[in-house]
């Protein structure tokens, strides 16, 4: 079965991507894996993955939503979730930043890009 995995953070780009990973799996025929890493657990994660699910179980495809709190980057965490899952696609979620904020913060976007072993589709909020 195909798979696609999206990174969700419960903010603008996070909601695109979901909707742009939905639609994909309905095209591919895909299951969908969602991935919500952060570093620390917190509570106010858990009303945005049960608003996750409800739209998943609306949307009518098969999915699994982890929620990772493993220390990783978010970018680690998301890549290694697909290369595990085998996965046909990732999706993520863009947003603008400046540049400044690139150089000190680094850019999970990128990190993805360059180390995921199958086709990434980014999209804007």
């Amino acid at each position: 079965m195909p798979t696609v995995v999206v990174g969700y953070v419960p903010k603008p780009e996070g909601d695109a991507a979901l909707d742009k990973a939905i639609e994909e799996a309905r095209l591919r025929g895909a299951d969908l894996v969602v991935v919500h890493s952060h570093r620390e657990r917190g509570h106010e994660a858990e009303p945005d993955l049960a608003d996750v699910r409800a739209r998943l179980e609306q949307a009518g495809v098969e999915f699994d939503i982890r929620q990772l709190v493993r220390g990783f980057e978010a970018a680690e965490d998301l890549v290694s979730v697909a290369e595990s899952s085998d996965a046909d696609l990732i999706v993520i979620g863009l947003r603008r930043r400046t540049p400044v904020g690139k150089l000190i913060l680094g850019s999970n976007a990128q990190r993805v890009l360059l180390d995921a072993h199958c086709p990434v589709l980014a999209v804007k909020a």
